[in-house]
């Protein structure tokens, strides 16, 4: 077994070892705070990090709704007798946790069902390509140094996804001509919005920019508690929110890194530095230009961080339907963990765009894209789960 597959048994299993006894409500976005901070405190890289919450999110799903029945069972086959307790079968015979309940025929059932439901996990992830050995080639003239760094995810596009028919179903077209009006409108707007020392972007930008610098998953997640904390919703209904929101999470982070390395598309910091190459009299060429932030080790078309907040932002709109939207709120790590909040879904998904243009990591362009790509994604999970405000 890999230490990647080690991680994601123990991720998994961790439902047991963590959660204890609290508000029937209030357990499912208990234990998506603590695998949270887990996965931050690890240091385990964004696309892991959002495969290890979706297999967590979905194994809680299957036993919440294993014992209430309250849902379709998306596939997963896990079956709880009359009586089983909830509580136990999410808590998935957690030592600590179980001690604290009385014993019992629905304990005993509710152990069986939570442990059933991770299993049931696994399998339906057998097919789940990570442990390939990384055999990306940075092609180079024979002697010629390149930088040494390899690129993260080369092979994410290989694994099974949890609601694509493929890794490159909404594969995008390419990114612009390097001739062409848009390109020339991208190259000079983040020359002059995304460099480290900027005099064109303002105070509110750069803020945002500095928000925004955080990938991991947990950054989403806040906005995720902001509609499952909403009066009158029960651990079943917020149970099958996360488990919908990892899944197009992780699928996202596999269609995009599908076309990224389809494409290969060059960062600012190369294209800017280069600009005198691309032929095109219009883009000026910045021979010691950096960006705001530190450039991702992956190509730049299209935006990653864009294709997640689209996805998460489609799944929280159909949860929410036509109803009022609560105020969305979520914190930072990058930014000293302090919070923003925003009154509209849309709101929190393009200020996500403008922010990796003005942390110099991504064009307008890429932006868009990545937005669209991950409504699509989210539209999946919105019909896989049945999402809709109760």
């Amino acid at each position: 077994m890999t230490s990647m597959a080690k991680y994601l048994q123990i991720a998994v299993f961790a439902v047991a070892l963590f959660v204890s006894p609290i508000a029937m409500s209030d357990v499912v976005t208990d234990w998506n705070i603590k695998v949270g901070d887990i996965v931050t405190t690890s240091r385990l890289a964004t696309p892991p990090s959002n495969r290890v919450l979706a297999i967590v999110h979905t194994a809680m799903y299957a036993a919440a709704n294993a014992v209430t029945k309250r849902y379709p069972t998306s596939g997963l086959n896990v079956e709880a007798v009359p009586g089983t307790s909830l509580e136990a079968a999410i808590a998935a015979a957690n030592h600590a946790a179980l001690m604290k309940l009385e014993d019992g025929a629905a304990k005993s059932a509710g152990i069986a069902a939570g442990e059933q439901a991770a299993a049931a996990v696994f399998a339906s992830r057998a097919d789940d390509i990570v442990g390939t050995i990384d055999s990306y080639r940075p092609y180079t003239t024979a002697g010629v140094y390149v930088p040494t760094v390899v690129p993260i995810a080369v092979q994410w596009p290989q694994r099974k996804p949890w609601l694509m028919t493929s890794a490159a179903q909404f594969r995008p077209g390419p990114p612009p001509a390097l001739t062409s009006e848009v390109w020339t409108r991208d190259y000079n707007e983040i020359k002059a919005l995304g460099g480290k020392n900027s005099m064109q972007r303002t105070a509110a930008q750069t803020e945002i920019a500095r928000f925004w610098e955080a990938t991991l998953a947990p950054i989403y997640y806040g906005l995720v508690r902001s509609v499952a904390d909403i009066p009158g919703r029960d651990v079943t209904q917020n149970a099958r929110l996360f488990a919908a929101v990892t899944q197009a999470m992780d699928d996202a982070m596999i269609a995009v890194f599908d076309a990224k390395y389809q494409y290969n598309f060059w960062r600012p910091i190369t294209a800017i530095r280069n600009g005198d190459i691309d032929g095109n009299d219009a883009t000026e060429r910045d021979p010691s230009w950096t960006p705001f932030v530190e450039t991702p080790m992956h190509p730049e078309y299209p935006c990653a961080h864009c294709i997640i907040a689209g996805a998460v932002g489609a799944v929280l709109e159909a949860e929410i339907g036509a109803g009022p939207s609560p105020i969305l709120t979520t914190t930072s790590s990058t930014a000293k963990n302090t919070a923003r909040s925003w009154k509209k879904v849309d709101d929190f998904v393009q200020e996500v765009a403008l922010a990796r243009i003005c942390d110099g990591v991504h064009y307008r362009n890429s932006t868009e894209v990545g937005t669209a790509m991950g409504k699509e994604v989210g539209a999946l999970a919105v019909a896989k789960f049945g999402l809709r405000a109760d």
